[in-house]
């Protein structure tokens, strides 16, 4: 039989060795194959061995009568028959209510950390899991919950230990990690959907000496983006930056933790008679920008006194209220309106500069808002085009009455101001606005209806300043048409630095303005890229998804 199994092998190399070697279709080929006479065979010698391997063992004894290997044989055929699977005894009828089960969790330790929080219960000295870090190493073995009483760590009892002293257990641990736990009577299921937000404050752990395990915090910076995974807890959340570059979380303040810290570090600085402006007096410096074409020379001389009150204010007040800002992605449809482009700049950097290139460079999509006045009409303007004409009764009823400007100021005793009104006149006509304002006007215009894109217009290297700056002209207090001067430069670079640290969180892009024509061909790709592709706006201003969540 050995030798009969051994020649249908042989055959079957020998004809594929043939047939692949021909010059033959391979439909032809498969046609052969199928018809060789080896291939019955091998069905033949397949259908036995199922047949024998699903016959069970059958004792040899019986046909090995006066054999020398009878006890062998013997032997052999009593392993076959018996059955070794293990038997347990049933379980009782009724169990003790205070019989706590126990369970061994096994983890391999790697460079990563183990993604769990150990609290201590002070009256029994018990040691729980206070917490598991989402996307961790005990939250991805499903193993390990909060709640969970752990006893014993390697075969060290943990019970009476200081969280500090089952800490060095837990790292002088080297590969496989083994638990004895008692779990949690009840375990609570998290079904909770990630959470965009925004940071509009800075963060560091390590500064945080409330924080409950330090090397599982996460720092962030104001404008970083969150996706917050977790908020059970009504302190501390977990969180991860995007784009994600960490496949576990880390602990972050909840939002009413973060806000009451930042207001007792308000507190401690009124108290050391720190120089603090309130929300009346930012307020009263900070709207009076005044539109760049008529009152630039007004902006620029009361930016020293209004730069002080915007150093001295800290917090602001939308960070003592929200320090995290709700986002979701938002996909403007070709039916809706063009979002507003807001360009923002310390004065010097070009800001006005670029914002009317664009406006040049493609005058039948972008277009700048319609300033108001209260000066007389001169000749050759015309109402609406140049600016829209008002009485000084109408333009302060604008301001103090129904709040419509964004910004607005005072030059040889007439009044300016850009309004909300003009802007959404050119968003309504289906052009791209595009305005420069002053920082604080982004909150004015932060509009459902608007959608603003903010992008910070950034002040280059001192050296590169100096060299593309060499020709230009500046207005000042003392000259309508000057060079530049050091203190120019040193002065434009520290308020750059400080409209970028203060209001950084607002800013959708940043456009270093090293060189006027490849800013103003990066400002073209931005805008496309804001009009055309996703983008994370406020979920106040996303009506998407506002028709969701109903």
């Amino acid at each position: 039989m050995l030798s009969g199994v051994s020649e249908v092998l042989s055959s079957v190399v020998e004809d594929v060795s043939e047939a692949v070697n021909r010059n033959i279709s391979g439909s032809q080929l498969l046609h052969e194959l199928l018809s060789a006479p080896w291939l019955r065979a091998l069905l033949k010698i397949y259908e036995c061995l199922m047949q024998f391997q699903r016959l069970s063992p059958s004792p040899l004894l019986p046909c090995a009568s006066g054999l020398l290997f009878e006890a062998l044989l013997s032997s052999h055929d009593s392993v076959a028959q018996s059955d070794y699977l293990p038997v347990l005894s049933p379980l009782p009828d009724e169990l003790p209510e205070d019989e706590e089960a126990m369970r061994i969790v096994c983890l391999v330790k790697n460079n990563q950390p183990l993604g769990a929080t150990i609290r201590r219960d002070e009256v029994t000295g018990d040691i729980y899991i206070a917490r598991v870090i989402h996307g961790g190493l005990a939250d991805r073995s499903g193993l390990l919950h909060p709640g969970d009483l752990i006893v014993e760590v390697n075969g060290n009892s943990v019970v009476g230990l200081e969280p500090e002293k089952v800490i060095q257990i837990l790292n002088s641990s080297i590969g496989t990690i083994l638990f004895k736990v008692i779990p949690r009577s009840t375990q609570v299921t998290s079904s909770q959907k990630p959470v965009y937000m925004r940071a509009m404050v800075d963060y560091c752990p390590l500064q945080d000496s409330s924080i409950p395990c330090p090397d599982a915090g996460m720092a962030f910076i104001r404008g970083d983006l969150l996706e917050v995974v977790d908020q059970s807890d009504a302190l501390w959340w977990q969180a991860r930056k995007l784009p994600c570059g960490a496949s576990f979380a880390g602990l972050i303040p909840s939002a009413s933790m973060l806000r009451s810290k930042h207001k007792e570090q308000w507190c401690i600085k009124t108290r050391l008679n720190v120089v603090i402006f309130s929300q009346k007096h930012e307020s009263t410096f900070f709207p009076s920008a005044g539109f760049r074409r008529s009152f630039r020379l007004w902006r620029r001389t009361s930016y020293r006194r209004r730069r002080q009150s915007c150093t001295s204010c800290s917090p602001s007040s939308s960070a003592l209220s929200s320090p995290y800002e709700e986002v979701a992605l938002y996909q403007r449809l070709p039916q809706e309106n063009h979002r507003l482009i807001i360009l923002i700049g310390a004065s010097g950097v070009g800001v006005n500069e670029l914002r009317k290139r664009l406006i040049k460079l493609n005058p039948s999509t972008f277009q700048g808002p319609v300033p108001h006045t209260t000066r007389p009409i001169k000749e050759g303007e015309q109402a609406g085009r140049e600016y829209h004409f008002v009485t000084k009764e109408l333009f302060e009823y604008m301001f103090c009455s129904i709040f419509r400007f964004v910004e607005y100021g005072e030059s040889k005793s007439h009044l300016y101001g850009t309004s909300i009104d003009a802007i959404d006149e050119v968003v309504k006509r289906g052009r791209m606005c595009i305005i420069d304002v002053e920082p604080p006007g982004i909150h004015l215009l932060r509009l459902r209806n608007l959608k603003p894109y903010v992008i910070f217009i950034k002040a280059p290297s001192p050296e590169t300043l100096r060299q593309t700056r060499r020709n230009a002209r500046i207005i000042t207090s003392y000259a309508v048409n000057r060079a530049f001067t050091e203190e120019d430069f040193l002065e434009l670079e520290d308020t750059s630095q400080l409209i970028e640290a203060k209001y950084k969180q607002y800013f959708d892009n940043v456009v270093v303005n090293d060189d006027l024509q490849d800013a103003c061909m990066q400002l073209c790709s931005i805008i496309q890229q804001a009009q055309n592709e996703p983008q994370w706006i406020p979920t106040d201003m996303n009506i998407n998804t506002e028709s969701r969540s109903k």
